[in-house]
């Protein structure tokens, strides 16, 4: 998750950046182009009015006035055929600018498509590992708390064997074997029986006597 934010911000980045970028293309691109229609507009007055050679070399500017030299010597005739080779290089210039913001526009389209596109699958899939951290979380709480009950219930468990053991050792020395026969055993328990039996009689004589 952490990795995938990285790229969704190193993303956003690159696509504000290219924006930009694109978007001044775009502005100067639609400047050329309206600088160079009014050019032209300007230059086809011109020629349509048929003006002097001074009025042709002010509004063609320094740049031209040496192609004119030699058509100012001459008697002034237009200049048509330069007119038309000036138009066709504004045309082209002109062709080139509306191509430049074309393709500019394109690629910007086509760039805020594939951006789009991977912030919505990075979202969807943001969502997802959410939402299976959410689980994973919830399993582990549920997990710890398991463990927490059995580790007490293991306690007392143990506690109840300690005293069990405890018990049975306590037991096991009065019920060992202390090397009597069989014979042996039941007659001292014979014994212990009778010697009971006499206790008792000598206890009801004395309630009689009493």
């Amino acid at each position: 998750m952490a990795s995938l934010q990285e790229k969704r911000a190193e993303a956003t980045k690159v696509r504000e950046e290219e924006k930009a970028t694109n978007t001044k293309t775009i502005a100067d691109a639609k400047e050329g182009q309206t600088a160079v229609e009014l050019a032209t507009k300007v230059l086809k007055e011109f020629y349509d009015k048929s003006g002097s050679a001074s009025m042709l070399q002010e509004s063609l500017g320094q740049s031209l006035q040496e192609q004119m030299s030699e058509e100012i010597k001459a008697p002034y005739k237009g200049m048509m055929s330069t007119s038309g080779g000036i138009f066709g290089m504004l045309e082209v210039v002109l062709s080139d600018f509306a191509r430049l913001e074309a393709e500019t526009s394109t690629a910007e389209d086509q760039a805020v498509a594939e951006y789009e596109k991977f912030m919505n699958e990075s979202s969807e899939s943001l969502a997802l590992k959410e939402t299976e951290k959410k689980h994973k979380e919830e399993k582990k709480e549920r997990t710890d708390q398991t463990v927490t009950d059995l580790t007490k219930e293991r306690e007392l468990t143990q506690g109840e064997l300690d005293a069990a053991l405890k018990y049975y050792d306590k037991l096991k020395a009065d019920c060992v074997d202390k090397g009597l026969s069989y014979e042996e055993r039941v007659r001292a328990r014979e014994e212990e029986v009778q010697s009971l039996q006499e206790a008792l009689q000598i206890l009801e004589g004395e309630d009689l006597a009493a």
